[in-house]
């Protein structure tokens, strides 16, 4: 409570960054009657803050840049906030509380936050810094590849993520005449989110799309075509693909430059407390250039929670700070839904349901331990993902409903009241089997 008091009054607020994260908080603060008196934001980029999470689909030529921004820069004004773009700052004075841009800008601040986000992790590896290595994680990014995608060629995505499949599908869709193959370092696809099964699944619906998957891939060199453009990629056992463009989506790094610059606690990245705020008590970090504990983020998830907490400190209201809590995992990949929580594998403990659908495409897995319900992988029909969450945070005992779990919650809520009716009656003294009469029998494990 004490940051929150400490930050009751604030002149003038100066974000550093315009990426999703500020404008969820620029969003929240807009809205409070106690906001700062004067708020500046400085990004990086030539454009207001966009939706990173729909370069996918831009790239892929499903929507048009203008859907992707938040708001206009009239918005800002409107709002009372200034709006500094094409900016960088390049130094923090905590001494004397101002900041200094790339074009010898000085600024004064009461508090300033540090929001700027990640850098894409870059492979040690030789030949990465050849002509057509690329990355994507902005609008500049999504240019180039729709560049690439249009003149065709062989092109090789290091990195099988969310943002790596994603980047493959769209050069896929946007070019007619490209080759698109995929490196995954493990055994199978999004390993830490997917089973065996879904895996295999999404692998399967990405090759006959025409996608290349190539898995156990250990990179080991860029090769150079003589004329410092990269021309194939070699793998540590040997395989050679060619490769007129290389696309690196190889996980995030949180972009600590500043922070480090300006002598603040950090680690993996800015260290913070429970609110968000750094090692200097006139200085907060959000986002995925932000630790909290051991954390770090690259979810919207909670990274909205610490937006909420932020915003609270900022306009001087009492929080009780932030704090981590299970998430789950939703994404949609290539046009196919994806909901997982808990274990990827199970364990010698737990009670496994599995359901597929062949023509459908649909897969679910549960797992159980003594009647909770302890992770979930769906693939397909996603929809009742949420209420499976739910049933796990509450350590609900889903003993009674399990030969009708697999179906969602509206014939397992049914029998998991009338067992608990049937529990306090003093007229019974058991329960009745629960029906089966919606399984195909050989769905289930």
């Amino acid at each position: 409570m004490e940051t929150a008091s400490r930050c009751a009054s604030i002149d003038h607020l100066i974000i550093i960054g315009n990426g999703m994260a500020s404008h969820r908080l620029i969003e929240a603060l807009v809205r409070h009657p106690r906001r700062p008196t004067c708020i500046t934001v400085i990004g990086e980029e030539p454009v207001p803050a966009y939706n990173r999470i729909l370069l996918s689909p831009l790239l892929a030529g499903e929507l048009a840049t203008d859907a992707l921004t938040f708001r206009d820069q009239a918005w800002y004004a409107e709002q009372g906030i200034t709006l500094l773009l094409d900016e960088k700052v390049v130094t923090i004075d905590r001494d004397n509380c101002r900041i200094t841009t790339e074009s010898d800008r000085c600024l004064d601040y009461d508090h300033l936050v540090i929001a700027t986000g990640s850098l894409p992790t870059i492979p040690n590896v030789s030949g990465i810094e050849l002509a057509g290595v690329h990355s994507f994680r902005d609008l500049k990014d999504a240019t180039a590849l729709e560049a690439i995608a249009q003149r065709g060629g062989n092109a090789v995505v290091i990195g099988s993520g969310l943002l790596g499949l994603e980047a493959a599908e769209g050069l896929r869709k946007r070019g007619s005449d490209i080759k698109v193959s995929v490196l995954q370092r493990s055994e199978r696809l999004m390993n830490r989110q997917l089973d065996e099964t879904a895996a295999c699944l999404l692998e399967n619906t990405l090759s006959q799309r025409g996608i290349h998957i190539a898995t156990n891939a250990s990179l080991a060199v860029l090769e150079d075509n003589g004329h410092g453009h990269v021309q194939a990629v070699m793998l540590s056992d040997g395989r050679r693909l060619p490769a007129d463009s290389v696309i690196v989506a190889a996980g995030i790094t949180p972009n600590v430059e500043l922070g480090q610059q300006a002598g603040l606690r950090c680690e993996r990245a800015i260290v913070v407390d429970a609110h968000l705020t750094t090692s200097d008590p006139h200085i907060a970090a959000l986002g995925e250039c932000c630790q909290f504990d051991q954390h770090t983020y690259g979810l919207v998830e909670p990274i909205w929670r610490q937006v909420d907490v932020l915003a609270a400190v900022l306009c001087g209201e009492t929080t009780d700070g932030y704090q981590e809590v299970t998430t789950a995992t939703k994404l949609k990949v290539s046009g196919v839904a994806l909901f997982a929580f808990g274990p990827t594998e199970a364990g010698h403990e737990h009670d496994v349901l599995r359901y597929r659908d062949p023509e459908s495409g649909d897969y679910r897995r549960l797992l159980l331990r003594d009647g909770q319900l302890e992770g979930a992988v769906l693939y397909g029909d996603t929809r009742h993902g949420p209420w499976y969450f739910e049933q796990a945070l509450a350590s609900a005992d889903l003993t009674a409903c399990r030969q009708t779990l697999l179906f969602g919650p509206s014939d397992a809520e049914v029998l998991q009241t009338e067992h608990a009716d049937n529990a306090n009656s003093p007229a019974s003294s058991s329960s009745a089997s629960p029906s089966s009469s919606h399984l195909p029998t050989s769905e289930v494990a």
